[in-house]
């Protein structure tokens, strides 16, 4: 006899995707959570991704053509654990030349978890091509915030339910 998962468990397939956690973004003024907000409920959900035995996977951005990146542009201290997949990508999503989708299937994820900086760039921007890979996405919405209340609010409200299901950390933890 099979048991069956309870309706509010998450697949063995899904990764965490948490974008973009480096100090010099979780440091800039942001709506409608605070970087520090949004730092501690991506550690939240890492932890029960691990615990679980989920893959989590730390995006981080480098800007091109520079031979230094600006102060604060590793990631959020004690943030990566042995384990964890490391991308660092050059553009606003992480699908885009970078191994990102290789990764994914390798360990036969077929769902995305999505949260991290900022809610309108990195995150929707990989929420897209994440789709376009043909994932099945899912946004954690009080683990993400924006440049403004309104931009994240809208995107939370009206764009991410296009793409997948959205969600609170409550959720996974």
């Amino acid at each position: 006899m099979t048991a069956s998962l309870p309706a509010t468990s998450v697949p063995t397939t899904s990764a965490l995707l948490l974008i973009d956690l480096m100090p010099r973004i979780i440091a800039m003024p942001l709506a409608p959570h605070s970087g520090d907000e949004v730092l501690a409920r991506c550690r939240r959900l890492a932890k029960a991704f691990r615990a679980s035995g989920r893959p989590v996977v730390l995006v981080r951005v480098e800007r091109p053509n520079v031979s230094e990146q600006p102060p604060g542009s590793g990631f959020a201290d004690d943030l990566v654990r042995p384990g964890d997949a490391l991308v660092v990508k050059r553009t606003v999503g992480a699908f885009h030349g970078t191994d990102l989708h290789d990764r994914l299937r390798e360990r036969g994820v077929d769902t995305v978890v999505l949260a991290g900086l900022v809610t309108t760039m990195g995150v929707e921007s990989t929420a897209r091509a994440a789709s376009d890979h043909g994932y099945e996405v899912e946004f954690v919405a009080d683990a993400m915030s924006g440049f403004a209340a309104d931009e994240h609010d809208l995107a939370v409200e009206r764009t991410f339910p296009r793409f997948g299901d959205v969600r609170d950390t409550a959720s996974y933890t």
